[in-house]
C-alpha cells in the first residue's frame, strides 16, 4: 500500500482499534461483555484441567491397585467440565449475537451522525471519501465485534496455552520451546496477509464502487427509460462485469498466496506433532513416563499448537479488522468542513440586506475560479433575479448563501454580519428554497411536502396549505390515499397482512416530471416568513400555461419578502425588483427589467430578442408551400438557455 495507506499502515494498531471496538462494545452492552469475558477466562481453564484430569485417571487406571471412589469422581469432573465448555460455547454465543447487534446500532449511528455533522458539501464531491465511506460502513458493521471477539478469543487462547505450555515445560522442555518456535513464522506470515488484505480492500473500492453503481443503473426506474430505448443493458452489465472480475482477479492472487502459506505452515505443524509422538511413545516405552504423561503430552501439544495457530490467526484477522476499522475511526473523527463560530452570534432577523463582498470561489486549489470577485447586494424585502449562460456562476452564488461552501476569499454578510459568525444550522433555518435538482423522496406525498419544515411535517394544515401555494392540491387530492399516498414503487404505506383492497391503495404511485416539480415547491414554501427565498428554476419542468401560473402566484408570495430568483426564461424575471446579469464568475449587468433592455448591446438584451424571437410569427409561406401539419401550430416558440 502507498499513498493514504501508508497512514492506514503507521496510524492505526491492533490496539487502538481494539480500544476503541471494545469502548464501543462496553457503552453498548456492558453486560453482554461481561458475561463473554466470563465465558473467555472458563473456555480457557476447561481443556486444561480437563487434560491433567484425564491424566490423573490414567495413572489410577495403570495402577496396581486403582481406587474406584476417585476414578469415580475423577469421571464426574470430566463430565462436568465437558458440560461447562458446552454450556460456554451457547452462552457465549448468545452473547456475541446480543453484543453484535447492539455494537452495530450504536457504530452506525455514530458514523452517520459524524455525516450529518459535515454542514458543507466538499467532501461529499471527493471520490476518495466516499471509498472511506464505503469501507468505514463495512467496518461499522463488522469490524467492532470481530475487534471484541478476537480480544476475549486472544484472553481464552492465552490461558489454555499457558496451562498447556506449562505441562509440555514439566514433561519435555524441548517440545514447549519448538512449539513457541514454530509459532513465530505464523505470525509473521498471517500479519503480511493481513496488511495485504486491507490493502486490497483499499485499492479495490473505487472499482466496488463502480460496480454498484452499474447495477442501481441497471435496476433503477428512473434510469431504465434510457436503458431500455438505447439499448444500453449489456454494455452496462458488461462494465458491472469488468468491475467485478477485476476485484475477483486481484483477491484471487490474494488467495494463492494464503493456500501456499497455509499449507507449509501444516506442513511445519504436523512434523513438530509427529517429532513429539515419536518421542512421547519411546519415552513410555522406555518407560520414563507414564502412560498418563503420553496422554497428557499429547493433548497439551496439541492444545498449545492449536492455541497458537488459533491465538496468531486471531491476531492477524484483528490486525486486518484494526486497519479496516481505521476509516471509521476516520469517518467519525472528521471534523466538519465548515468551520464553526468561536464566537457564535446570535442570527436575528433579515433587516437591512444581504451583501457578497469581494467573493471569489472554487471547487478545489487546482480548479478553475467560478466567482472572481463578485460585489452583490440584495436590500431586504426586494427581488433579485439572476441570469447568465451555463457555468456563469449562478448556482455557485445559491450555495454560498446557503453557506454550502465558504468562499476562499471575500464574505457573504447578512446585516453586516459574516455569516460565518453565525452558527450553521441557525442561518439555514433562515432560509427557504427550491433547488433546480429537488430531491424526489420515496416517501408520502405529505411526507415529500412537510420535510420542508420538519416542525411542521404533521401538520395536515400546513402541508395542505404549501400545496395549495404551489398548484398541487389538487393533484395530491386526486391520488389513491390522498396525501397519505406513498409515491414509490419501492416501498408502500400498508402492512403485509392488509387485505388486498388496501394493499392496492398504499402500493404508491409515480408523478411525472411537472407535478414533482410542484410538490418540490410546496416543500420550498413550507417556510414562511423567513429571511430568504432562493429559488433556483423552479418552473424548469412545467408546461408554458403552469409556468406562467407558477411565476404568477411566486410575484405574489415574494412580494414585500427577500428573493432570489434564478431563471433562464427571461419572461420569469423581467418583474424582479432587480436583475443581474453573470458571466465568468462577475456582475456584468445588473438593473431592472426596462433599464437592461435599453442598452441593446448589453448580454440581456440580447438573451431577451433571442428569446422573443422564438414567439414572432415566421414569415408567410410562398407559393406552392405547404402549410403546417393538422394539429401543428403556425408558431412554434423556441428556448434559447441563459441558465
Amino acid at each position: 500500500m502507498s499513498g493514504d495507506d501508508d497512514v492506514t499502515e503507521s496510524g492505526v494498531s491492533v490496539v487502538r482499534g481494539m480500544k476503541a471496538a471494545y469502548a464501543l462494545a462496553w457503552q453498548a452492552c456492558p453486560s453482554m461483555l461481561f458475561l463473554q469475558l466470563v465465558m473467555a477466562v472458563i473456555g480457557g481453564m476447561a481443556p486444561v484441567a480437563t487434560a491433567w484430569l484425564t491424566k490423573v485417571a490414567l495413572d489410577e487406571l495403570t495402577a496396581a491397585h486403582p481406587r474406584t471412589g476417585a476414578l469415580g469422581w475423577m469421571a464426574a469432573g470430566i463430565g462436568a467440565l465437558g458440560i461447562a465448555m458446552a454450556t460456554t460455547s451457547a452462552v457465549t454465543t448468545y452473547a456475541q449475537g446480543r453484543a453484535r447487534r447492539a455494537i452495530g446500532l450504536l457504530s452506525q449511528d455514530r458514523l452517520f451522525g459524524a455525516v450529518n455533522r459535515m454542514n458543507g458539501l466538499a467532501r461529499l464531491e471527493e471520490p476518495r471519501f466516499h471509498d472511506r465511506l464505503r469501507l468505514a460502513q463495512q467496518s461499522a458493521e463488522h469490524a467492532p465485534d470481530q475487534l471484541v471477539h478476537m480480544g476475549l478469543s486472544a484472553l481464552q487462547g492465552t490461558l489454555a496455552i499457558a496451562g498447556f505450555l506449562g505441562t509440555l515445560v514439566a514433561i519435555n522442555p524441548i517440545m514447549a520451546g519448538a512449539a513457541l518456535a514454530a509459532a513465530a513464522p505464523a505470525m509473521i506470515a498471517h500479519l503480511t496477509l493481513s496488511r495485504r488484505r486491507a490493502g486490497l480492500m483499499w485499492r479495490t473500492s473505487p472499482g466496488m464502487r463502480r460496480k454498484i453503481f452499474y447495477q442501481m443503473l441497471l435496476t433503477d426506474l428512473q434510469a431504465a427509460k434510457e436503458v431500455r430505448l438505447f439499448g444500453l443493458g449489456s454494455f452496462l452489465h458488461g462494465r458491472m462485469l469488468t468491475e467485478l472480475r477485476a476485484a475477483n482477479n486481484a483477491e484471487d492472487r490474494l488467495e494463492r498466496s494464503v493456500v501456499r502459506v497455509q499449507v507449509f505452515l501444516a506442513a511445519l505443524g504436523a512434523l513438530l506433532a509427529a517429532g513429539g509422538l515419536l518421542w512421547a511413545v519411546h519415552a513410555a516405552a522406555a518407560r520414563t513416563i507414564s502412560i498418563g504423561d503420553v496422554s497428557v503430552f499429547i493433548g497439551a501439544l496439541a492444545g498449545v499448537q492449536s492455541g497458537l495457530s488459533a491465538l496468531v490467526q486471531g491476531i492477524a484477522m484483528g490486525h486486518q479488522s484494526a486497519l479496516v476499522f481505521h476509516h471509521y475511526l476516520t469517518v467519525v473523527g472528521i471534523r466538519d468542513d465548515l468551520a464553526g463560530p468561536s464566537q457564535p452570534r446570535e442570527r436575528a432577523p433579515l433587516a437591512h440586506s444581504i451583501e457578497l463582498r469581494d467573493v471569489w470561489f472554487r471547487y478545489g486549489e487546482d480548479a478553475p475560479w467560478v466567482l472572481r470577485g463578485l460585489n452583490l447586494t440584495i436590500p431586504h424585502g426586494t427581488s433579485l433575479a439572476v441570469v447568465g449562460l451555463n457555468g456563469a456562476g449562478k448556482s455557485t452564488l445559491v450555495k454560498l448563501l446557503c453557506r454550502f461552501y465558504d468562499p476562499q476569499r471575500g464574505a457573504v454578510l447578512w446585516d453586516g454580519v459574516d455569516i460565518r459568525d453565525v452558527p450553521v444550522a441557525q442561518l439555514r433555518q433562515r432560509i427557504g428554497a427550491v433547488f433546480q435538482d429537488y430531491m424526489d423522496y420515496d416517501l408520502t406525498a405529505a411526507e415529500n411536502i412537510g420535510l420542508g419544515d420538519l416542525e411542521a411535517i404533521d401538520d395536515p394544515d400546513r402541508v395542505r396549505a404549501a400545496a395549495e401555494r404551489a398548484g398541487v392540491h389538487e393533484t395530491v387530492e386526486r391520488l389513491p390515499a390522498g396525501y397519505q399516498t406513498m409515491l414509490s414503487r419501492l416501498f408502500h404505506a400498508g402492512d403485509e397482512e392488509d387485505d388486498k383492497e388496501e394493499a392496492a391503495r398504499t402500493t404508491g404511485v409515480h408523478l411525472s416530471g411537472g407535478q414533482w416539480q410542484r410538490l418540490a415547491l410546496a416543500r420550498g414554501l413550507m417556510r414562511q416568513g423567513r429571511d430568504l427565498m432562493i429559488l433556483d428554476e423552479p418552473s424548469s419542468g412545467l408546461d408554458a400555461v403552469a409556468e406562467a401560473a407558477v411565476h404568477d402566484r411566486l410575484r405574489e408570495l415574494r412580494a414585500g419578502s427577500t428573493s432570489v430568483l434564478i431563471s433562464h426564461r427571461l419572461s420569469a424575471v423581467r418583474r424582479a425588483d432587480r436583475i443581474v446579469v453573470v458571466q465568468d464568475g462577475q456582475i456584468l449587468e445588473s438593473g431592472d427589467h426596462a433599464s437592461l433592455i435599453a442598452s441593446p448591446d448589453g448580454v440581456y438584451a440580447q438573451l431577451f430578442r433571442s428569446q422573443a424571437e422564438g414567439y414572432q410569427e415566421d414569415p408567410a409561406p410562398s407559393a406552392g408551400s405547404a402549410g403546417p401539419l393538422p394539429g401543428e401550430s403556425e408558431t412554434a416558440p423556441t428556448t434559447v438557455s441563459a441558465g
